[in-house]
């Protein structure tokens, strides 16, 4: 039989983590130690089981230095900030300009819509004739892109108006009849 001794530093160090015990730990309100007697609250409780890991976290920034760069710049600031009159005009008729556009492809999307959904009869359309569900998922969905498309509208108008009114609104036809109308 063959005796392997081992060099008595390798020994220890095998045996050395097992040899420090780590301290008690107290938790003191908030705060851990292990010298209860230094901790700020007295009232501390010893902690069982486990070791306690802490990771400090990151310190609170200045709020006042972020409110400030998040704030846009007042209509009175200094003249470096102010737009000049005319260019301010141009972009108001510029975004005026796109917006009207849109209202113009949201209106004409919501005709077509309206003609499609047949007051809540919609023809059917593929195998809708033998599976009816089908049919009743796809007014469904002409319901849901109507009243999108409709709040899609009101949105667009809401803005104009903040550009001085809505030019020529369209007619408001009457709203979409529900989709349980189309299962009788």
């Amino acid at each position: 039989m063959r005796t392997i001794v081992l060099p008595i530093s390798l020994a220890a160090a095998l045996v050395a983590p097992l040899a420090f015990a780590q301290e008690p730990i107290y938790r003191c309100g908030n705060e851990y130690t292990n010298n209860p007697a230094a901790a700020k609250n007295k009232n501390c409780k010893l902690i069982d089981g486990g070791n306690v890991t802490v990771v400090q976290g990151n310190r609170a920034r200045n709020g006042s230095a972020s409110a400030s760069a998040a704030k846009p710049p007042v209509a009175g600031g200094s003249p470096a900030q102010r737009v000049d009159p005319n260019d301010q005009r141009a972009r108001d008729a510029d975004a005026r300009a796109v917006l009207e556009s849109e209202l113009r492809k949201s209106e004409a999307k919501l005709a077509e819509l309206r003609a499609e959904y047949k007051d809540g009869q919609p023809d059917k359309i593929g195998g809708e004739a033998r599976n009816y569900q089908k049919y009743l998922d796809r007014v469904a969905e002409l319901k849901a892109a109507i009243a999108r498309t409709e709040a899609d509208i009101a949105g667009i108008r809401r803005e104009l108006g903040r550009y001085g009114g809505v030019s020529a609104p369209a007619a408001n036809p009457a709203p979409a009849a529900p989709a349980a109308s189309a299962a009788q």
